[in-house]
């Protein structure tokens, strides 16, 4: 009985610890998902919403069967193919290797995670100019022998993804890095010691000890990427016009619905764009989680 009034006494102050959160989760997303669903059923121009025509289901339809958005899909997913497992593969290397060393380790988290804190618009601009045609990286490739002469990747059909991918890559490793890091640091280090002593080596450690202990931080990192990957938009907006350049081979769903949006003003299309968008997703995701947790 003391329990359950102690329990009761406290309710005031659980409400009002989460009703920040609860009244910001209600304005900036239940409400604003409210809207989009509702106005996937409409066929409404952005200037004109006393216009608005109800279609039922014809937005998802169309959506289902247009081929710039399957396009738009195919390109991000090709993009987080290579970007997920170029960075994954080097977060997970330098992390092991600063938990080895014991000197210096600090400052090489440091410079590891200053990506990060960059803004996107200046390294998106400064990634831009090393990699043009008259960059030093491209004119460092020609020299090399390893390009008979500069390319302009942006108006090519399937380079601009994979190099979006390096520069992801690139800027977003460091947090992998640091949440794998600090899943080795609550390992105990008895097991690892204990299997020096039995004789097994670095890279047996690793494979029989780390990443088996890692695997909750491996899951939750391959799942954040794989969500934030689908809706990348930034990147592709600072570097290609709203049509994705030719081909649309920089075009990204995100992307697609922008325009749909706020360039032709159909917000109905665009709203039925981000309704299938979620679904894909929710579904991507529950696969990823369902074979990670497999066994």
């Amino acid at each position: 009985m003391m329990k359950r009034a102690g329990n009761r006494s406290e309710m005031p102050w659980v409400a009002l610890f989460t009703a920040p959160w609860l009244l910001s989760f209600a304005v900036f997303l239940a409400y604003p998902m409210y809207l989009a669903f509702r106005t996937s059923f409409l066929q409404v121009n952005f200037l004109e919403p006393e216009k608005a025509k109800f279609v039922g289901f014809g937005n998802i339809v169309q959506v289902i069967s247009d081929a710039v958005f399957w396009r738009s899909l195919f390109n991000v997913i090709y993009n987080q193919a290579i970007f997920i497992s170029l960075s994954f593969v080097i977060a997970l290397f330098l992390a092991v290797m600063l938990f080895e060393i014991r000197r210096g380790a600090a400052f090489f988290r440091t410079v590891y995670f200053l990506p990060i804190i960059t803004s996107v618009t200046v390294a998106i601009i400064i990634f831009n100019n090393l990699t043009n045609t008259n960059g030093p990286i491209q004119s460092l490739l020609v020299s090399a022998g390893l390009l008979d002469e500069p390319v302009n990747w942006k108006f090519t059909q399937w380079l601009p993804m994979p190099i979006l991918a390096l520069f992801n890559s690139w800027k977003w490793f460091g947090i992998q890095m640091i949440i794998l890091l600090g899943g080795l640091a609550g390992i105990n280090e008895a097991i690892v010691e204990a299997a020096k002593v039995d004789g097994a080596g670095w890279w047996r450690r690793l494979f029989s000890i780390l990443i088996p202990q890692l695997k909750p931080q491996i899951v939750f990192v391959l799942t954040m990427n794989l969500i934030n990957g689908l809706q990348m938009f930034s990147e592709v907006f600072l570097v290609f016009d709203l049509e994705g350049g030719p081909y649309h081979a920089g075009l990204t769903p995100v992307l697609y619905l922008y325009k749909t949006g706020f360039k032709d003003m159909q917000m109905g299309y665009a709203s039925a764009i981000g309704i299938v968008l979620a679904v894909i997703i929710f579904a991507l995701t529950n696969l990823q989680l369902k074979l990670a947790n497999r066994g």
